[in-house]
């Protein structure tokens, strides 16, 4: 799907030659007569700064170290190509959605819970689906057995779907959902609850992640080989495309490359990757890039190493505006623009002394805001430990509230805008993305880096390094290998009890007694069809399937029949 081999060579030459910083005689100075002589003063030893993706950080940094068209790559919000964000007056017109990502046990657990979190002034619903349901399988499944409600809710046919959102108005609200092998079957789930009240398709807005590539490289939860899994995503941008007008059919997520253990750099690049792909793919099913590319979103992690977060925000931004007009021919500015979602780090946080999550978070949450997120989900701080405690995940969207109504960042659009050192890491994460997109093309695409593992490799390269350098004490992370307490007090957590897997099987077994089972078989048997003629869009079977109360793990199986499973290759 790669064309015009050799474009991410040109865009490195070009960032590579503009970041060239020019020397400045007045900073040689100051280190010479300013900083040597207090250093030598105050006994200071010299140490190594660096950020998550080894980019070595200066003392100081000047205009010299920006490029003499700084201002022509900054842009004005709103505008080609968004480094200061994709709406002019971005949080003094609209603040972020608060979207806290919630789903646990049943699904009138989660029904619960998201109608606690509206009350408490979240604005949009985010949806997490247990192990069972991510992988596809039923719960009454062997493989379910203790898993079922334990990361997410539990989800085995349209029955839980009606259940999860009874009682809330689906016009009202946007829905995230975080499902990638399954996502079509659970996608076509909702559109049904949205007809069950009554609602048209072009009533209803909000995500579903659907990344496959993410989860060969990442999270490792896949149904299919790859490509039956990209045909099935092809087919549901054009079946949205069409008919749903307000639905993000890929959120692509950087996210949980991150939390595989990813740097900031490689989770830019390769979430950039992925999202190039997906318009390739848009464009050979003969879809207009100007038409499909503002349905792309994405995902991305805001860790703790504050400056390195927001700079990669605004090249991502950079980075896909360019691409989109330079490459891909899109003509309209909203085609260009990179429009994300943003949750804070897990991997930072610690179940030592978990309350001190609150404040990585509240960090966290900050750099996200002043990177330009869209939406935010800000973790609670006994994540490290369990699924969110009530208590926890309001002082999560409090730490949101702060941000938005009493620290001030929203009052002016992007307010680092022109900071030496923002800029220019800006400008480096955004070199340092080429490199990798160009390395990328030479293996023939990031389906081919994927497949031959080049892309795990590199993450779990990163991901030894960084673990090594904690080990050793050379990344401090407190309360875990610096100001350790050892007389540390147990906290309460969210404990899911085993009667939901009970109950859910005892609804399950209830759906499969009291359905039609000749439809679902009808059913089945055309989907089956459908799934055989790579010229027919399965999304209407999907539907029909799912509205017949075929189960989700039958629904699967016809795939699994069908394409067969895939093992990733050996990458250590």
């Amino acid at each position: 799907m790669e064309e015009d081999r050799g474009f991410w060579h040109s865009k490195l030459k070009e960032a590579s030659e503009r970041n060239s910083s020019s020397k400045d005689a007045n900073l040689e100075k100051w280190r010479k007569n300013t900083l040597k002589p207090w250093e030598d003063k105050t006994g200071y030893k010299p140490r190594e700064f660096i950020n998550s993706s080894a980019i070595e950080i200066k003392d100081v940094y000047t205009k010299n170290d920006l490029p003499e068209d700084q201002d022509k790559l900054l842009g004005l919000p709103g505008e080609y190509p968004f480094t200061r964000g994709v709406y002019p007056n971005m949080y003094r017109g609209k603040e972020w959605t608060m979207r806290m990502f919630s789903g646990f046990g049943t699904p009138e657990d989660t029904n619960a819970r998201l109608k606690y979190l509206i009350s408490h002034g979240e604005t949009g619903l985010s949806i997490a689906f247990d192990m069972p349901t991510l992988y596809a399988y039923d719960c009454d499944n062997k493989r379910a057995d203790g898993e079922i409600g334990k990361c997410g809710v539990n989800v085995s046919s349209l029955k839980d779907m009606e259940v999860i959102f009874d009682g809330i108005d689906l016009s009202k609200v946007t829905t995230s959902m975080t499902i990638n092998a399954p996502a079509a079957v659970l996608t076509a789930m909702y559109f049904s609850i949205a007809r069950r009240q009554g609602l048209s398709l072009d009533k209803i807005g909000g995500t579903v992640q659907a990344d496959i590539l993410k989860e060969y490289i990442a999270q490792k939860e896949w149904i299919y080989p790859p490509e039956a899994h990209i045909r099935i995503i092809r087919d549901m941008m054009i079946y949205c495309t069409e008919n749903v007008p307000r639905w993000n059919y890929i959120s692509i997520s950087g996210y949980h490359i991150r939390e595989a253990g990813s740097s900031a750099v490689q989770e830019l690049a390769f979430t950039l990757a992925d999202g190039f792909y997906y318009v390739e793919m848009g464009k050979n099913a003969g879809l207009d890039v100007d038409q499909f590319a503002p349905r792309l979103s994405f995902f991305f992690n805001s860790s703790i190493n504050f400056f390195e977060e927001i700079a990669k925000m605004r090249a991502a931004r950079r980075i896909w505006a360019t691409a989109l007009k330079e490459k891909y021919g899109a003509k309209t500015a909203r085609a260009m623009m990179l429009r994300f979602h943003t949750q804070t780090s897990g991997y930072t946080l610690t179940w030592q002394q978990p309350h001190i999550n609150i404040v990585r978070t509240a960090f966290e949450g900050l750099a996200a805001v002043l990177g330009g997120t869209q939406s935010l989900h800000t973790n609670s701080y006994d994540e490290a430990m369990a699924l969110p405690s009530e208590e926890a995940v309001k002082v999560a969207l409090r730490t949101q509230q702060i941000i938005a109504e009493e620290t001030g960042v929203t009052d002016t659009v992007d307010p680092l805008a022109g900071s030496y050192y923002v800029e220019w890491l800006t400008n480096k994460i955004e070199e340092e993305a080429y490199r990798y997109f160009d390395k990328i093309e030479s293996m023939g695409g990031i389906l081919e880096a994927v497949k031959n593992g080049y892309i795990q490799r590199e993450i779990a390269s990163t991901s030894y390094r960084r673990q090594k350098r904690i080990e050793d004490g050379k990344e401090v992370m407190v309360g875990a290998n610096k100001y350790v307490e050892s007389d540390e007090q147990p906290i309460n957590i969210l404990r899911i009890p085993k009667e939901a897997q009970d109950r859910q099987i005892q609804r399950l077994n209830h759906v499969k007694a009291t359905r039609d089972g000749k439809k679902v078989s009808e059913s089945l048997a055309r989907l089956r069809k459908a799934m055989e003629d790579p010229d027919t869009n399965i999304m209407p079977y999907l539907i029909e399937a799912v509205e017949s109360y075929a189960t989700l793990e039958e629904i699967s199986n016809v795939g699994r029949e069908v394409y067969g499973g895939w093992k990733e290759p050996i990458i250590i």
